[in-house]
Order: structure tokens, then C-alpha cells, then sequence
């Protein structure tokens, strides 16, 4: 009897992970959903911004930005987009994997690493990694807007603009769909290696100011840095959130199938129970019989 209650206990406890796993793939996939269509009104004014700024590097600029000047490279800066909660399967890890590579990359060649940190996850894992941190942003919800992160991006261009740093990158999950989400790390700075598909570019283009080019140049960067590294946030979201209801998915599933095992054993068990019993009882009686 203990060991049939033991497993009816076990039954019991799986089926309300069940429950749990199941209303959270539920949340998930509203959340998904909302994510998914905010991140991909982001993406039209994230590629036009980025095919400005491809036909300003091929300009005759009146004014030589510092944003586009190539230096000999001491150190660098990695923005990292991570998660604040869990539960979202490997999408992290194999992120951090990726930015390990490139850390140890560069430091190969002796060349330190400044870190940026969106995310608790982020901030977790690199802090006990004892990594150069200076600038973290956590809680940044379903919902973020650029206001709340204007300031750590500002610091992360004052850093560029004084050379404490020579080159930025950002390192985050890119969403492509439901299943497939991949971690990417881009160069941000300098912005000679700002990638189009040249079928988009004018073979000769030039702009006209009106009436500071530095003025204007500096504002139209400043965007730029700020676009990416928000679409950048936009599309970890919605990485994360599909990568949850996957997770939350196969934990409903397997949870089903453990259930069906223990069901099966408990059965099984229940049946040699009674089949003892029964056993016991004839054989009493045939003992009574007899005597």
C-alpha cells in the first residue's frame, strides 16, 4: 500500500505541474503574439534607417564623424541583450556561448572587453564570470520603450566618443519564427561595416545640409545606435517569448507521458496487490478447509 500511495502522490503532484506548465503556455502564446507583431512594426523603420545610413558612408560628408573613423583597436564594448525571467529553454545559453567566443577572441590578442547588460539573466551570469560590467538596465518588461534606455545608450556613445572603447558590438537573440530564433552578434561602431543588400543602394548618392552638417550628422547617428539596439531588444522579446511556449510546450507533453508511465506502474503494482491478497484469502480458507 505505501508504494501504491507514493505513486498516486507522484500522479497527483505531475498533474499540477501540468496544470501550471499549461496555463503558462497558454500566457505565453498571447504574449508571443503581441511581441511578435510590436517587433515587426519595428523592422520597416529599422531597415530604412539603416539604408540612410549605408548611402551617408558612401557620401562626400562635409563632416568627418568619429562614428565612422576606423581606430586601431585596444579595447571594445558588447551590448548584450539577455532575458529577465527564465523558463525559455536554451536561448540564453546559447547566446552567452557565442559571446564567450567572441570575448575570448579578442583577448587572444589582449584586447579587454567593456559589457552593457540588458537583463537580469545577463547580469547574473557575466557578474559571476567577475566581467567588466559598466552599465546594466534589468526589468525591462513585455512592453519596453526607448525612453527607458536612453540613458544607458548614452553612455555607451560618450564611452565611444571619449576612446575609452574603439569598437561596439551587440550581441542578441534574432527572431525569425515560432520555432527558430538565433543568437547574432553585429558591429555597431565604427559604422564603415554596416551591412545592405546592394540591390537597395544607389550606385552614387550624396545629401545636402541644411544648414549644420555636424549638427545634423550627430542627431541622425545618434538615432541610428538607438534604432538597433532597440529593434535588438524587440526581437529578444519575441524570441523569448516563443522560445517559452515551446518550453512550456514540452513540459506539458512530457508531463502527459510521465503521467501515462506512472499510471501504467501504478496499475501494474495495484494489480500484483489485489492478486496477493486474493492469494492470501484462498489459501486461508483452503488452511481453514483442511483443518
Amino acid at each position: 500500500m505505501a508504494v501504491e500511495r507514493e505513486i498516486h502522490n507522484k500522479i497527483n503532484s505531475i498533474q499540477n505541474t501540468k496544470k501550471i506548465t499549461k496555463a503558462m503556455e497558454m500566457i505565453s502564446i498571447v504574449k508571443m503574439r503581441k511581441t511578435v507583431a510590436r517587433m515587426r512594426a519595428g523592422r520597416p523603420y529599422a531597415k530604412m534607417i539603416k539604408k540612410v545610413i549605408n548611402h551617408l558612408i558612401q557620401g562626400n560628408l562635409e563632416y568627418e564623424h568619429s562614428y565612422l573613423e576606423n581606430r586601431v583597436t585596444k579595447r571594445i564594448g558588447l551590448v548584450i541583450i539577455s532575458t529577465d525571467r527564465g523558463l525559455c529553454g536554451s536561448l540564453n545559453t546559447y547566446l552567452f556561448k557565442k559571446i564567450l567566443v567572441q570575448i575570448q577572441k579578442y583577448a587572444n590578442k589582449n584586447i579587454m572587453c567593456d559589457l552593457i547588460i540588458f537583463g537580469l539573466k545577463g547580469i547574473m551570469f557575466f557578474s559571476a564570470l567577475k566581467s567588466n560590467i559598466v552599465a546594466t538596465v534589468a526589468n525591462m518588461g513585455d512592453k519596453p520603450r526607448l525612453s527607458n534606455f536612453i540613458n544607458s545608450i548614452r553612455i555607451i556613445l560618450e564611452s565611444y566618443k571619449h576612446n575609452a572603447i574603439d569598437k561596439l558590438f551587440l550581441a542578441n537573440n534574432q527572431f525569425k519564427n515560432t520555432i527558430t530564433h538565433s543568437p547574432i552578434i553585429t558591429q555597431l561602431l565604427p559604422l564603415s561595416n554596416v551591412c545592405a543588400e546592394k540591390k537597395d543602394l544607389y550606385p552614387v548618392w550624396d545629401y545636402l545640409y541644411e544648414s549644420d552638417s555636424k549638427l545634423l550628422l550627430d542627431i541622425l547617428l545618434n538615432r541610428y545606435i538607438e534604432s538597433q539596439i532597440y529593434q535588438a531588444i524587440l526581437e529578444n522579446i519575441a524570441s523569448e517569448q516563443a522560445a517559452r511556449t515551446i518550453a512550456m510546450k514540452m513540459a506539458t507533453d512530457n508531463s502527459g507521458n510521465l503521467i501515462q508511465e506512472l499510471q501504467s506502474i501504478y496499475n501494474k503494482t495495484r494489480q500484483a496487490s489485489i492478486t496477493r491478497e486474493l492469494t492470501e484469502i484462498i489459501s486461508g480458507a483452503s488452511a481453514v478447509q483442511l483443518n
